[in-house]
């Protein structure tokens, strides 16, 4: 069992009353982990330290930034086996699944290193005589940053490693499904030598949840907010932070389609269908939910895909003898077999894949899905992906856009030309030609449109989000005034 506490001021801190709640694993049902559980008054403190700590690090040149940045990198990637063993856990993560977190969360590090000599200003032509006008970036001042369970060090270091590049101090709200995953990113970063009170992460119950959230929110130094989670929770997020005027970044959920187009090449579309559908046992924003399948080659593809799936199974991941791990609880479990019942009751084929035992479900797919099953619209979050047949792309791109969701898709084509005009037609934030819905890299603009959110993580975009642009002037000759 592991033990966290707080992370205040660079200590580790007890929660008031010295409150803890469990984090139970969700194959084995022992307790994973120990988690102190903060008040609101606890998370008051936290940002009460990144505000003291503001002035400081907004100050701190960009090398000096950039150095602590990339020693963070390498004090994450030497934590890679407790954060194994932690996902494990806490989650039911593959070995292979929490190497990659860690892999690109340290990128991710790096890349926010570089961008600290790249917060650049312009000097703006002014109508008046010897004023010379300037527009300056500037950090913002404390950013609350919430993540999720599901890509726990991606998404929890996402939240923080742009803001602190900017000049920004941090609160981190770990997961209360994972805080101890989420504690190690903190811990790290505190060894990689970052000034007391400029990281601080908190966990609570999820009894507390929307009450430590409203309590950060609402604090005077708390100056942006970035949320990825679902559309449900940001939704929430977002009110809150709008009756204080505060921006927020909201990366929520996502019901990608790959478009398989009649001229697609099958074998490539099966491979990133499978990746993009089962990879962390479809619990990824990005995870392909709809297979999009031109008439014209559906049997052919879902024979294919059939085959490939079939290899798909889960196991305890560690084991790691199975390349999907488990549903992150029994909840989501139901959930899913709920709506693959409600497809094959209305007339969906069960193409391959089943669930066995409570939290274990092999890679499944459901062929001949149609819109009044509950699978079309509703984001399952889980090893299932459905096969939508239609007859021509234009009915591909309709059903492509028959969601209230946008984060991302992909779409499969020999010919580019015709699939650049297709990804244009598209509702959604990413589109990727010939490739998996599923794809990150640190320095590309990330997020969603529609119900999957709104703003951009990664490379110079993080920038805009987490500075604020002000217009600064000096007058360089004598004034000349009306009155």
């Amino acid at each position: 069992m592991h033990h966290c506490q707080l992370l205040i001021d660079n200590n580790p801190s007890a929660a008031s009353q010295r409150r803890t709640f469990e984090r139970i694993n969700p194959l084995t049902a022992e307790v994973a982990t120990c988690a102190a559980a903060a008040s609101p008054d606890d998370a008051r403190r936290a940002v009460d330290a990144a505000a003291q700590a503001f002035l400081g690090w907004s100050e701190t040149g960009p090398n000096a930034r950039r150095t602590l940045l990339l020693r963070a990198a390498e004090c994450l990637q030497a934590k890679e086996p407790h954060f194994v063993t932690a996902m494990a856990a806490e989650i039911g993560a593959t070995a292979g699944w929490a190497r990659f977190n860690v892999m690109l969360a340290a990128n991710m590090l790096r890349e926010a290193a570089a961008i600290t000599t790249q917060i650049t200003g312009q000097v703006i032509p002014s109508d008046k005589p010897g004023c010379l006008s300037m527009g300056i970036r500037q950090a913002a001042g404390v950013v609350f940053g919430i993540a999720p369970w599901n890509a726990p060090v991606i998404l929890g270091v996402r939240a923080l490693a742009w803001p602190l590049a900017c000049g920004n101090t941090v609160v981190l709200k770990a997961s209360e499904i994972c805080p101890y995953t989420h504690y190690l990113i903190g811990e790290a970063l505190c060894e990689a030598g970052f000034p007391s009170g400029v990281v601080n992460v908190i966990s609570h119950s999820a009894q507390e949840a929307a009450a430590v959230v409203e309590a950060v929110i609402e604090h005077p130094a708390v100056r942006r907010i970035n949320f990825t989670g679902s559309t449900r929770v940001g939704r929430l997020i977002a009110e809150s932070a709008a009756r204080q005027l505060k921006p927020v970044l909201l990366e929520l959920g996502g019901k990608a389609p790959l478009l398989v187009l009649d001229d697609a090449d099958l074998d490539e579309a099966v491979k990133a269908a499978a990746f993009g559908a089962f990879m962390n046992q479809g619990q990824i924003c990005m995870s392909t939910e709809r297979l999009v399948v031109d008439e014209q080659v559906a049997d052919a593809f879902v024979d294919k895909l059939a085959g490939k799936a079939a290899t798909l199974t889960a196991g305890d991941p560690r084991e790691g003898r199975s390349p999907l791990g488990s549903v992150v609880d029994k909840r989501s479990a139901l959930a899913l077999q709920v709506l693959v019942n409600d497809a094959l009751a209305k007339g969906a084929t069960l193409v391959c894949g089943a669930a066995k035992g409570e939290l274990l479900m092999d890679a499944t797919v459901l062929d001949h899905v149609t819109p009044d099953m509950r699978i079309y619209h509703e984001e399952s979050f889980g090893p299932v992906v459905c096969v939508v047949r239609v007859k021509d792309e234009t009915q591909a791109i309709a059903v492509a856009n028959d969601s209230e969701y946008g984060l991302s898709a992909a779409i499969f084509s020999r010919d580019i030309a015709r699939a650049l005009r297709v990804a244009k037609r598209i509702d959604s934030g990413i589109c990727h030609i010939n490739g998996a819905t599923v794809h990150d890299e640190a320095q590309m603009p990330f997020g969603g449109v529609k119900a999957s959110g709104y703003g951009r993580f990664g490379g110079t975009a993080g920038i805009d989000e987490f500075t604020d642009l002000r217009w600064i002037t000096v007058e360089t000759q004598a004034g000349h005034f009306p009155l």
